[in-house]
């Protein structure tokens, strides 16, 4: 049985230490029919390091190392390049001087292989000036690959100073591809981000978005057929549409794929946990969230148009936008309305849907004890059908939330149906938000076994209305439940923005 390729990211030790590997070598040789300017944005331990790592040692010449790969027995092997490896993934950006160190350090590093000497007076000159040497001193025209072109932006996002000196510096350094363009044989940028080209790549023009090529969906992470083929001696021991509901579902407009990092931690621990989410802590995102009092229900079916979907900067930063790119959402459908594409967006796979949730409900309360304590005590008590104590729960967790929450937010009426919403999807329930009927929309419910809860929401200024229930069964939304499931129960919850808390928990049981 070959080893996991955990964390590895040099495609020269996978291939040389007998660990498995998913042939990307196809898109290795497409690329170099189609083009010579490239970016590719795909969500953080994706398998974007490793294929940058691919294209290194296929332009290198590397032969031995593909024997058995698709890419053996179709490429020029004859023709070396001179390789320009950059990579972001390690740094501290935080601090004024913390790119310009890092970008020194790269140059550095490239006067040492290379064995050539850098005095131009700015980086982005000697960047130029390596180029332009290591071009002529090998007599062949240079590839430039760049991984984690964005991590010094991101990694500042919530400090405006640094981050937008951050962006300029990058610019600059960036904008010496253009200027070199007759010295360069192939350009590779990847990054989680796609900040729009007027921001960093000011001037590239021909640099070709792949991020939703169809032809390139599948560049990064495991297909269906490679976890079935290249993992068949570790999938033996598990169910597949269990795997498949946890860590599938990731789509760039083509087939849909399993977050590699996931796939090869469940094989190693054979225990399903959230890997990937792990591995970041969205406070940031959460924030923004929170911030722009955004009605968290919607991200189960958002849409979205090209317009929000190529805007990302330091000064347009939209929920949706960075919700999609860091991969906490994916792409499940695409139409064209009125001459536009529009995009529907919604959760990959359980790992994200549930962890996003806990973390919310978290940042919410700021106490991690307390919240899952809240979570444990709802899932209890929604499956004994405990109305009583569910009652009880949902107000002492409204009760629990910190003033300067309630105090900022709670005045936008979908507030507290957004808490609602991550509280029960946190429990791990399959849940349904804004699920549509023939009468209109149900605004949640949740599905147990052979039972389903259908919650109306109701913000009250200051009276009560108790017509929440009323609304239910005025619109007969339990019709759309009632061949599947055996019981039906509708709950109506009024909350007072005065009180700043439920006001009205009533329910009522459809014979």
């Amino acid at each position: 049985m070959k080893k996991l390729p955990i964390g590895i990211q040099t495609f020269s030790e996978i291939i040389g230490e007998n660990y498995y590997y998913v042939d990307k070598t196809y898109f290795v040789k497409k690329l170099s029919e189609q083009g010579k300017y490239f970016f590719l944005s795909r969500p953080r331990r994706f398998g974007k390091s490793l294929f940058i790592s691919t294209l290194k040692e296929a332009f290198l010449g590397n032969k031995e190392l593909f024997k058995g790969l698709y890419l053996y027995e179709n490429w020029d092997w004859n023709r070396k390049h001179p390789v320009i490896h950059i990579s972001f993934g390690t740094g501290e950006f935080r601090e004024k001087q913390g790119l310009r160190m890092k970008i020194e350090e790269i140059l550095l590093d490239h006067e040492r292989l290379f064995e050539v000497k850098l005095n131009y007076p700015s980086q982005s000159g000697k960047f130029k000036q390596l180029i332009e040497i290591v071009s002529e001193k090998y007599k062949e025209k240079v590839v430039v690959l760049i991984d984690e072109y964005d991590k010094p932006i991101l990694d500042s996002i919530d400090i405006r100073e640094i981050c937008i000196q951050n962006r300029e510096v990058l610019k600059n350094f960036y904008s010496v591809l253009k200027e070199t363009e007759a010295y360069l044989e192939f350009v590779f940028i990847t990054g989680v981000s796609k900040f729009s080209k007027v921001s960093i790549f000011s001037g590239l023009n021909q640099l070709r978005d792949i991020t939703l090529s169809q032809e390139y969906s599948t560049i990064c992470g495991y297909t269906q057929k490679d976890l079935e083929t290249v993992f068949f001696d570790r999938i033996k021991d598990f169910d597949l549409d269990e795997i498949a509901r946890w860590y599938n579902g990731y789509s760039w407009l083509g087939e849909r794929v399993y977050n590699p990092f996931d796939v090869l931690l469940l094989f190693a621990e054979r225990s399903y946990r959230p890997y990937w989410f792990e591995t970041g802590t969205p406070t940031f995102l959460i924030k923004l969230l929170m911030e722009k009092n955004f009605f968290l229900p919607q991200i189960e079916e958002l849409k979205i148009t090209d317009l929000m979907l190529e805007s990302f900067d330091i000064d347009n930063i939209t929920p949706e936008n960075i919700l999609f790119q860091t991969g906490y959402l994916t792409i499940k459908d695409k139409y064209r309305d009125l001459d536009e594409n529009v995009y529907v967006l919604s959760y990959p796979n359980k790992e994200v849907k549930l962890s996003l949730n806990k973390h919310i409900i978290v940042y919410l309360l700021d106490d991690q004890s307390l919240g899952e304590s809240i979570r444990f005590g709802l899932r209890d008590e929604i499956r004994k059908k405990n109305f009583y104590a569910l009652k009880e729960i949902f107000y002492s967790f409204f009760a629990s939330i910190p003033y300067f929450w309630t105090e900022r937010v709670s005045r936008y009426e979908g507030f507290y149906a957004s808490v609602i919403y991550s509280l029960i999807v946190a429990t791990g329930f399959e849940v349904r938000a804004e699920d549509v009927t023939n009468r209109g929309r149900i605004d949640l419910t949740i599905l147990y076994k052979d039972t389903a809860y259908i919650i109306e929401f109701k913000v009250v200024e200051d009276t009560p209305t108790q017509d929440a229930i009323s609304q239910i069964k005025e619109k007969r939304y339990f019709e759309k439940y009632k061949k599947d499931y055996k019981e039906i129960y509708l709950i109506g919850i009024e909350f007072s923005k005065k009180e700043k808390n439920i006001v009205v928990f009533e329910w009522e049981k459809i014979v």
